[in-house]
C-alpha cells in the first residue's frame, strides 16, 4: 500500500479562486477555515466532481464522508477485509489531519453490498478501534457506485 496523501479540498475553493488557505498540518495538508470549519480532501477524484470532502471539522467535531477502498494507484482488492482495512486507513489520516486519533471516534457507518461480507469487515472494524470500540452500524445497500467497491464506512469523532 502507498502513502496517503491529503490534498486541499478543491470542492470549497482551493485553486479555484476561494479566500487563501490558512495554516497546514502534517505532510503536504492544507486547510481552508470558514468560520471554525477546516477541511481535508484525500484526493479522490470524486470529491471535485461531486463537490465534497473527505472530512470537515467544525470545533471539536469531525465527520467524515462515506469512504471506499481507493489505493493510490486506482486499484481495489477484491477481499472485503481488504477494503474495509483501507477505508479505515483513508479514515484515520483524515481524522489525523484534522487533528484526532481513531480513539476519538464515537460512530461508524458500514455499508455493505453482500451480508455474507458482514464478518470481514467487522474483523477489520474490530481491528482498527480495538479496546475502543465507536457505536456502529451495519447495513446492505443495493450496491455502491462502483460495483467493485463491496464496503463504504463513514466516521464522525468527537475530540476531548
Amino acid at each position: 500500500m502507498g502513502p496517503l496523501r491529503s490534498r486541499p479540498c478543491l470542492a470549497h475553493g482551493g485553486r479555484r479562486g476561494a479566500p487563501p488557505y490558512r495554516g497546514t498540518r502534517g505532510k503536504g495538508v492544507r486547510f481552508h477555515a470558514v468560520s471554525d470549519r477546516r477541511r481535508v480532501s484525500s484526493g479522490s477524484p470524486y470529491e471535485l466532481r461531486y463537490g465534497y470532502c473527505r472530512a470537515v471539522r467544525a470545533g471539536d467535531r469531525i465527520v467524515v464522508s462515506g469512504t471506499v477502498a481507493i489505493w493510490p494507484d486506482g486499484s481495489c482488492d477484491p477481499d472485503p477485509g481488504v477494503q474495509a482495512g483501507r477505508c479505515l486507513e483513508i479514515i484515520e489520516r483524515a481524522i489525523h489531519d484534522l487533528g484526532g486519533t481513531l480513539s476519538d471516534v464515537i460512530r461508524t457507518r458500514m455499508m455493505i453490498v453482500d451480508r455474507e461480507d458482514q464478518d470481514a469487515v467487522g474483523r477489520a472494524h474490530q481491528a482498527a478501534f480495538g479496546e475502543a470500540p465507536p457505536a456502529s452500524t451495519m447495513v446492505v445497500v443495493a450496491g455502491l457506485l462502483h460495483e467493485r467497491w463491496k464496503v463504504e464506512i463513514e466516521a464522525e469523532a468527537r475530540l476531548g
